[in-house]
């Protein structure tokens, strides 16, 4: 297999070690933040409302189908990347393997100050989510990583605490739950077990993947998640999650362009 590799601008390839320790340290203003979002659709609205441009000399390898959106907003630079379209398919590239390397890759080139994963999720009913509801995530886990080994178990649910934003959550109106995360859409009997255990409110095919990401590099992460369907309700998830979709990713604009608003101006030790 050919080596892909990825050339960086000079500026950017300092090391990642020293670059968290600065931005650990830092009492300066927010400066970047990258908004990592997994559907075209749930993207599209940020990118207007915000006037983003489309990246057409990319610093990430032309093998993949990541697309970047840039522009400032007052003070702040943002970057939105969206990993694309299955090359084969031509379906969006969901789940956590993508997750995973946008999110890496992009703290590698681009350096947030702070990443936003914005997205649609599955919610449960039973606590208290309803279609539309936005939530503020307090902390993601795998819910299909299941290693009944002692220690691998705890591995394999790797628990993330997101950043805690006290401030911003007393100025929005928006709902916290905890995020559970794996790769398919609908629900077995095995994973409802762990969903329970990681007491979800929220359900996801991305959030954990970024918050391993975040946490491996001690960038800040947040996660804004709407909710398009009711996982433990009577509809079919499919048909739920695609009635609902086009309304519910307006919700997750507004919910997110309220998180960048709030954010300007501001250091993350003040959110």
């Amino acid at each position: 297999m050919a080596k892909i590799t990825m050339t960086l601008p000079q500026d950017i390839q300092s090391s990642a070690e020293d670059y968290m320790d600065s931005q650990t340290h830092s009492n300066r203003p927010i400066s970047s933040i990258l908004i990592i979002i997994a559907m075209q659709t749930e993207a599209l609205p940020l990118v207007e409302k915000f006037q983003l441009s489309e990246d057409h000399n990319s610093v990430f390898p032309k093998e993949v189908p990541w697309v970047r959106y840039h522009g400032m907003y007052k003070d702040l630079q943002i970057n939105l990347m969206w990993p694309g379209k299955d090359s084969a398919l031509g379906v969006d590239s969901v789940g956590t393997i993508s997750a995973s390397l946008v999110t890496y890759a992009s703290i590698q080139a681009l350096q947030p100050d702070l990443i936003i994963n914005a997205g649609t999720a599955g919610g449960f009913k039973a606590k208290g989510a309803s279609i539309g509801d936005v939530f503020l995530v307090s902390e993601c886990a795998f819910h299909d990583r299941r290693i009944p080994i002692p220690v691998f178990d705890l591995y394999g649910v790797g628990l993330k605490q997101t950043l805690k934003t006290p401030n911003l959550l007393a100025g929005l109106d928006l709902k916290v739950g905890k995020l559970s995360t794996g790769d398919s859409l609908d629900m077995s009997v095995q994973d409802e077990a762990s969903i329970i255990a990681n007491d979800a409110t929220v359900k996801d095919m991305e959030g954990a993947a970024v918050a391993y990401v975040a946490d491996m590099f001690k960038v800040p992460a947040i996660f804004v998640k709407a909710v398009t369907d009711i996982v433990d309700g009577e509809k079919p998830t499919a048909e739920e999650f695609l009635q609902n979709l086009a309304t519910v990713s307006a919700a997750l604009d507004e919910a997110v362009t309220q998180v960048i608003h709030f954010i300007s101006g501001k250091c993350i030790h003040e959110l």
